[in-house]
């Protein structure tokens, strides 16, 4: 990912609560050449170990089949929005958009261990439906496993991560609260918070 130096974001602690928070993410593959992509729920955890990805997908997806050595991709993206050459204080500027997004590479490992899948599916009904935890864990142990035996879970070793933060720190800090401000006027609660994360990452001047 293309990303200036004023843009990355090395803090690891917001990197987490980032992916952690926008964890719908996009597993991208390409073995062959041939670049195939699933949108999938995900968990991240971060330990002694390194920082480690843990999804599923349905076993009909064939994507799981391309996880060989290669790395993979998944794609995080945050709040985004059009900024508009109006809210600036210079007035020769140009449209572009802002974004927050992570890119975490690394290598993938199945499991077909039925405790396991079955921790990794309470986990994530814990982060999402805590309400609902108690039916789960009253399913019956007969369907429980017929719908593991459709999924396929995996966890993904992260290598690398490549971020961008694109809040038009270039443009100095007035013209960012500019935009903030802009940004804050819309209906939109995800348009909200890139004003908020802008806020956030203030150039210096």
């Amino acid at each position: 990912m293309y990303s200036p130096p004023y843009n990355r974001v090395e803090d690891r602690r917001e990197l987490l609560e980032f992916m952690r928070f926008h964890s719908f993410a996009l597993l991208v593959t390409a073995t062959g050449g041939a670049p195939v992509a699933s949108h999938l729920p995900v968990t991240v955890a971060d330990g002694e170990g390194g920082m480690a990805i843990h999804s599923h997908m349905a076993r009909n997806n064939p994507q799981w089949q391309e996880f060989f050595e290669d790395e993979v991709l998944v794609v995080f993206s945050g709040p985004h929005a059009y900024v508009s050459p109006r809210w600036y204080e210079q007035q020769e500027r140009v449209p572009t958009w802002n974004y927050a997004a992570v890119h975490a590479y690394g290598k993938v490992k199945v499991t077909e261990d039925r405790k396991v899948k079955h921790a990794a599916q309470r986990e994530l009904v814990a982060g999402l439906d805590a309400q609902w935890l108690p039916k789960f864990d009253a399913l019956p142990p007969d369907y429980v496993d017929g719908m593991l035996a459709g999924i396929v879970t995996f966890d993904i070793a992260v290598t690398r991560l490549e971020t961008r933060w694109k809040l038009s720190q270039n443009r100095g800090r007035r013209e960012q609260e500019l935009i903030a401000a802009a940004l804050d006027r819309s209906e939109d609660p995800s348009v909200r918070a890139l004003a908020a994360l802008t806020r956030k990452h203030l150039a210096e001047r």
